[in-house]
């Protein structure tokens, strides 16, 4: 991204002027080109004009939450920023799984299984379920190893005997409520 010095009479300006639009967000000021209207949106342009009103519907009713506002405009007072802007980027971004632990589980009570999680804002709750041919032997919540961290881990409480084919689910959610699921399909007792 190129940086510019902008001439101290320049630092005031809001708005349009010929071709240039600026904008101020926090100590920054941002310059861009305005845009040029003229063809009809394609139904991809569309689609994403809708998910971006949702995630301004997102901002508009989580900033009017108290508690919720003293979350992200801390937030934005630390990435130099609006809180508006933190908000609409938490909506826009979903949370990712990156890694799925399965060395810590041979099927005993206390096993634990180790979920590493990502969010732009943080993730905010991990679910755990075990389930053999769908049923469900165990599902609870994973706790977070260190505030902020993404790393989760959760611990078994059902006794899986050795040989049997389970399925093991975690679904990651971030503030807005987006949900990401990893799973795996181990053989309890086999190395992972």
């Amino acid at each position: 991204m190129t940086k510019a010095r902008l001439h101290p009479s320049l630092l005031e300006f809001n708005g349009a002027m010929g071709d240039m639009v600026f904008k101020k967000r926090g100590k920054k000021v941002y310059v861009s080109i305005k845009p040029k209207g003229g063809s009809e949106p394609s139904e991809s342009q569309l689609a994403q004009r809708k998910y971006f009103k949702k995630a301004v519907n997102y901002a508009n009713t989580a900033l009017a939450d108290e508690n919720t506002r003293t979350f992200y405009d801390e937030l934005a007072q630390r990435r130099e920023t609006t809180a508006r802007a933190v908000c609409m980027g938490d909506f826009l971004n979903s949370p990712t799984l990156e890694d799925l632990d399965l060395s810590g589980y041979q099927g005993k009570v206390g096993d634990c299984i180790l979920i590493t999680t990502n969010d732009d804002v943080g993730v905010v709750r991990v679910n755990v379920t075990l389930a053999e041919d769908g049923f469900v032997l165990e599902k609870g919540p994973a706790v977070e190893l260190g505030a902020g961290s993404g790393n989760w881990a959760y611990t078994a409480t059902t006794l899986v005997s050795p040989g049997v084919r389970i399925s093991i689910e975690a679904e990651a959610y971030d503030r807005p409520g987006h949900r990401t699921v990893a799973s795996a399909s181990p053989t309890v007792g086999m190395t992972h």
